[in-house]
């Protein structure tokens, strides 16, 4: 037998992994020296490189639970992270970062503005101050592919400063403005929710939810994240079940399988005649391995 396959230990000189939270739900993973991380806690405010130049966040996560999320989201493109944490955040840092998020309201009304005036079909999210003001992020969401080129020219005259326009999706754009959903909750999606996966309308039809869309569709309009949450014990539970539409030999001779009802392990029947009848599960498989007896005994005398 061969010997198990173990992971290289990293070396102490590489640093420690961390996960670094910024503005909305965007996370980023660093490299932190040992003698820095020693005297870091979660939630201390830091400063680590980031495009061209500095940025300011908040550390989430030091060592194998940083590792462990960057891995369950997919966001370890490499085993070692590029950029380091450079230091704690200063008090003046801090007071920083705060006027740029406070300024980045009239970034988002001029940037809408500028939109307007290019005659571009786009709309304008959310924006995002680098903390050295060398980079200036605009999110935006739009149906199709758009030229921009000229916006950029001209949004960086007007903030001097280099400018990325991000386009998302109507899902990401939920997640950057927040909310409340219908179950009273702030959105999953801007609070705990570490990617956002594709939701399809099967999740609805395996859990025999309503397919309205006004009833299953969040904030952003696409079908709402929690389906997924509960479909793979909807999933589990109906393999007990056969399944609907299928013809059972049982007690009463041949039955259609109307529906299902999962909770309460009931099974809704149709005879020929378009009679009716609902029956626990036990009752139903003890009914058709009786019949499968008595069909197979019948066989056996002649």
């Amino acid at each position: 037998m061969s010997a198990p396959v173990t992971t290289p230990a990293r070396p102490e000189s590489v640093g420690t992994f961390a996960e670094v939270a910024f503005k909305g739900t965007r996370r980023g993973y660093f490299l932190v020296d040992p003698g820095l991380a020693d005297r870091l806690l979660p939630g201390a405010a830091v400063v680590v490189e980031a495009d061209r130049g500095e940025d300011l966040g908040t550390l989430a996560a030091l060592g194998a639970i940083a590792e462990r999320t960057c891995s369950s989201s997919g966001g370890c493109s490499t085993p070692v992270p590029d950029l380091r944490i450079l230091r704690a955040a200063s008090d003046d840092e801090m007071a920083t970062m705060e006027a740029l998020r406070r300024d980045e309201d009239r970034v988002r009304v001029e940037a809408r503005h500028k939109v307007e005036a290019h005659g571009l079909k786009m709309k304008v999210t959310e924006a995002e101050w680098q903390l050295d003001r060398n980079k200036l992020t605009i999110f935006f969401t739009a149906e199709r592919r758009v030229d921009f080129r000229e916006l950029v020219r001209d949004l960086a005259r007007t903030f001097r400063s280099r400018i990325e326009l991000r386009q998302i999706g109507v899902r990401d754009a939920a997640a950057l403005l927040g909310g409340v959903g219908r179950c009273g909750r702030e959105l999953c999606c801007s609070t705990w929710l570490p990617e956002l996966k594709p939701v399809s309308l099967q999740l609805a039809k395996d859990q025999n939810l309503s397919l309205n869309p006004s009833q299953i569709s969040g904030c952003c309009g696409r079908l709402m994240c929690c389906l997924m949450y509960e479909h793979d014990t909807y999933v589990q539970a109906r393999r007990r079940f056969p399944r609907e539409g299928r013809i059972l030999v049982t007690a009463r001779g041949e039955e259609r399988v109307l529906s299902l009802d999962i909770w309460r392990d009931r099974v809704t029947l149709r005879n020929p005649e378009g009679e009716r009848r609902t029956v626990a599960l036990d009752e139903l498989k003890e009914e058709v391995q009786q019949a499968t007896r008595s069909r197979l005994q019948k066989d056996t005398d002649t």
